[in-house]
């Protein structure tokens, strides 16, 4: 049936006319929705972007700084043109470096957004140079490292004066520890003091006419201020049975003084008021139980003390506000040795390793580094801040310290096979050599490329000491085929590139090892004490040790700690063993995690020289790939034919024949038992019962019963 046109038409529906696009309409709330929205987001930028480090901030090209900033590898010699200011502004040339590491290039500092200059002032250092320790002088972004004293003896501790023209530091120049002037604009030095007794550590007063040092006598660390002429005796300010150390004086108006202190059983960081008669004056200003505080420093403005704290592994740069004390102090950043800027915007600081030693700066105001960190040639052994006076050129008085290169600790030489002309090692391998006779251990012998690096620390370290410490050995080679203890399977002794010295001085009082925690792992510093001890060889200790036998003294932390520090620093002086290792490069190790329970683990005397490599490339070198993919087996000497019993294994249970009888049977023809026939019970009610009177019969009844033809009696049965 089909629809006639008109009335398809009146059923047809019109549709709405829709126009193309889009059209938005806001109020006035969702417009300032959308723009509070709009600020939440750029406020998350920004706050990324200042969260970011200088390393990140670099990849971004619109936020990179384009200056063109000065190599940081130490020179020769200086190329600074003459300026009429006090102190270079001018850029030196890049120079060939001078340090005992000729091929590291130090890299560049590169300044960012809101991050403080550090253009002012020059940097002091006394750095570890090979086995002996030098002053260096350096600026971040105008002055590389550069040498200003040399010489076969050690320059350590420096502070720089008020005025900027001289710098005080100890050394050890004429055989004992003396506290020395340098003229900076000349090159001039002048020795303050003349006595046996070790001093160091000298500090400022803010007039520059006292100078505040640590001394030992009495074997102990003690405070002195003497005046900077002479004209007077030095005074002790100090006098506890604990070690009192690192002086650092305040500001104008000068009155206070912070060193470090033992009082409390561990290193705490403590004030003199030289205001307050008495022992009122002293403050302890750190009051944290559970960290380790040294190298106080003051702000230029004499408001807030600096100072590093160790807790629990971490290493951190810690603020407190002199003016606000009951304010908990705050942290800037990690570091181990900070020194304030001249301006107070930044904080310089070095950054410790288990092996090796970083200078960076954090500023005051803003997150972030003013630089990355800078390796440097060895540990730091002092540093000092401020607006120094230098002439330019160098007088010639630093010259030859300038110009001089550090001739090499030692060089490996490989030793050719006895008797042969060509060896027969692969391509690739080495051999294990013999240490000389006198050298005692189960296996005298190490890797060819590394005993000259141990006969070299042997021969620098008896005469640093007076005695031969290396002469003995816990081991050295350990070859493939002998078994260490359990859980050093891995061991570096395998590799012949390590070395276990003997712990046995440790119990005559002539060795101790200071625990370092460097984030989840323990390590441990060697000290040796010096044959002679006048002060011509050594250093008293700054730190307590750690006593390993507290364990067994009956006291529950100690036990579960793995041992207690010291009550008292021990006296004396001591040579720092693992720093003269490492500038041999031999390395240490850290402890297993095991080392609280077994004192083998802790891995006190076990240094590597590892040479870049990890173990199983250390391995490669004396076994091909082969001898490491499973352990070795040992074969006997004799063969067993049958296995060898051990009491911790059951014997597996053989079948035998056995005669008895048993109710397991064991084989799987069936045991025919007998089975016994049953036996006739009477029943009451089927037997007849008799009369207790006894009836005289006359004979047997043969009148049969009524139960006679359904069960017989007994009679009955019988027939």
């Amino acid at each position: 049936m089909t629809l006639p046109p008109e009335t398809l038409a009146s059923q047809r529906t019109l549709r709405p006319h829709r126009r193309r696009g889009w059209s938005v309409r806001l109020s006035c709330g969702g417009l300032a929705l959308l723009i509070g929205f709009n600020v939440l987001i750029l406020a998350a930028v920004v706050f990324g972007l200042l969260r970011l480090d200088p390393a990140q901030l670099d990849k971004i090209p619109y936020l990179r700084v384009k200056t063109q900033t000065p190599s940081l590898t130490p020179s020769q010699v200086s190329t600074l043109t003459r300026t009429p200011t006090t102190t270079p502004t001018s850029t030196p040339q890049p120079l060939p470096p001078t340090l005992s590491d000729p091929g590291r290039i130090l890299p560049t500092p590169t300044p960012y957004l809101n991050l403080p200059s550090l253009k002012g002032g020059i940097l002091i250092l006394s750095l570890a140079e090979g086995v002996d320790t030098h002053l260096f002088v350096y600026q971040p972004e105008s002055l590389p490292l550069t040498r200003i004293t040399s010489g076969p003896w050690d320059d350590i501790t420096p502070a720089l004066s008020p005025d900027g023209k001289r710098v005080a530091f100890a050394s050890n120049r004429n055989g004992y520890w003396d506290l020395y002037l340098l003229e900076l604009a000349t090159g001039e030095i002048t020795r303050l003091t003349d006595s046996l007794d070790y001093k160091a550590s000298p500090s400022w007063s803010p007039d520059g006419v006292w100078l505040a040092y640590e001394s030992y006598v009495n074997n102990n660390l003690e405070i002195f201020i003497r005046p900077v002429s002479g004209d007077q005796p030095a005074m002790q300010i100090t006098n506890n049975p604990a070690a009192d150390f690192s002086p650092a004086w305040a500001p104008a108006p000068g009155r206070k003084i912070a060193f470090v202190s033992t009082r409390t059983g561990e290193p705490d960081i403590w004030v003199i008021d030289l205001d307050k008669p008495d022992e009122s004056h002293f403050q302890n200003v750190s009051h944290n139980t559970q960290a380790w505080e040294t190298h106080p420093t003051w702000s230029p403005a004499g408001d807030s003390l600096a100072w590093s704290s160790i807790e629990n592994g971490v290493h951190n740069i810690v603020l407190w506000d002199s003016t606000r004390p009951e304010v908990p102090p705050r942290s800037p950043g990690t570091g181990d040795w900070p020194i304030w800027s001249p301006n107070g915007d930044a904080l310089l600081t070095t950054l410790l390793t288990p092996n090796n030693t970083y200078l960076t700066a954090y500023p005051l105001r803003t997150p972030g580094l003013v630089f990355p960190p800078l390796p440097l040639s060895g540990p730091v052994e002092g540093i000092a801040w401020g607006p120094a006076v230098l002439s330019w050129p160098l007088a010639d008085a630093y010259r030859s310290s300038v110009q001089l290169t550090p001739t090499t600790l030692w060089s490996p030489i490989l030793t050719p096979l006895a008797g042969e002309v060509a060896t027969d090692l692969p391509a690739g391998r080495l051999q294990i050599v013999p240490l000389p006779a006198d050298v005692q251990a189960p296996f005298p012998r190490l890797q060819d490329t590394v005993d000259e690096a141990f006969l070299s620390l042997r021969s620098r370290l008896a005469t640093d000491l007076g005695w031969d410490f290396l002469s003995s050995l816990e081991n050295a080679y350990v070859p493939l085929t002998t078994a260490l203890e359990p859980g050093d399977a891995g061991d570096w002794l395998y590799t012949g590139r390590a070395i276990a010295v003997t712990t046995l001085p440790m119990n005559a009082g002539w060795m101790v090892v200071v625990r370092e925690d460097l984030g989840a792992e323990s390590y441990w510093r060697v000290f040796l004490r010096a044959r002679f001890q006048d002060g011509s060889a050594g250093q008293p200790l700054h730190s307590l040790p750690w006593d390993f036998n507290a364990r067994f003294g009956g006291n529950a932390s100690a036990y579960e700690q793995g041992g207690a520090l010291f009550k008292a620093i021990p006296p004396g002086y001591w040579i720092d063993f693992t720093k003269e290792a490492i500038e041999y490069g031999w390395e240490r190790l850290p402890a297993l995690s095991t080392w609280r329970a077994a004192f083998p683990a802790a891995r006190v005397n076990e240094f590597i020289h590892a040479d870049g490599l990890d173990w199983r490339s250390a391995m490669l070198e004396l076994y091909p790939p082969e001898a490491l993919v499973t352990p070795t087996a040992v074969v006997p000497y004799t063969r067993t034919p049958s296995p060898t019993s051990r009491w911790y294994q059951t014997p597996t249970p053989t079948l035998t024949y056995t005669p008895r009888p048993t109710y397991t049977p064991v084989s799987p023809s069936p045991t025919i038992t007998q089975t016994p026939l049953p036996t006739p019970t009477r029943t009451a009610t089927l037997v007849p019962t008799r009369s207790k009177t006894p009836t005289r019969m006359p004979g047997p009844s043969l009148t049969p019963s009524p139960f006679a033809s359904q069960i017989p009696n007994e009679t009955q049965a019988g027939h």
